[in-house]
């Protein structure tokens, strides 16, 4: 790797480190969901500046060319991205269900009135 690649690519993970910090401050990404993507470029950077590490994992697994490895590794963390956001969906329609029936349960109660209320004769 060259070093104008390697100045590249760590100038780019920079980048995404201070776009990830930003959207942190301003509540547009949850601090939960912030380490994943602070460890995505922290790994990327090891890749960068240890580039003979995925030389040695593209042997491991058979890949001809680091990039293929790096398409693998990229694909396989969508997937588990996609898998988790899937169980995080699944979980909020689930509360969301709750929530409208208790909502539906209260609102008939309150139109029935508290039998306590009623004038005695």
């Amino acid at each position: 790797m060259t070093l104008l690649q390697k100045l590249f690519g760590i100038l780019t993970v920079l980048t995404i480190f201070w776009i990830i910090i930003q959207l942190v401050k301003k509540g547009k990404l949850r601090e939960e969901y912030s380490w994943l993507w602070l460890l995505t470029g922290l790994i990327l950077i090891i890749v960068v500046l240890w580039y003979d590490l995925l030389l040695i994992i593209s042997k491991l697994i058979g890949a001809v060319y680091p990039t293929t490895t790096l398409f693998i590794f990229g694909i396989v963390f969508l997937i588990l991205l996609s898998l988790h956001f899937a169980i995080k969906i699944s979980h909020l329609t689930y509360e969301v269900k709750n929530l409208a029936q208790k909502i539906s349960f209260l609102e008939a109660e309150n139109e029935q009135g508290d039998p306590g209320d009623k004038p005695v004769s």
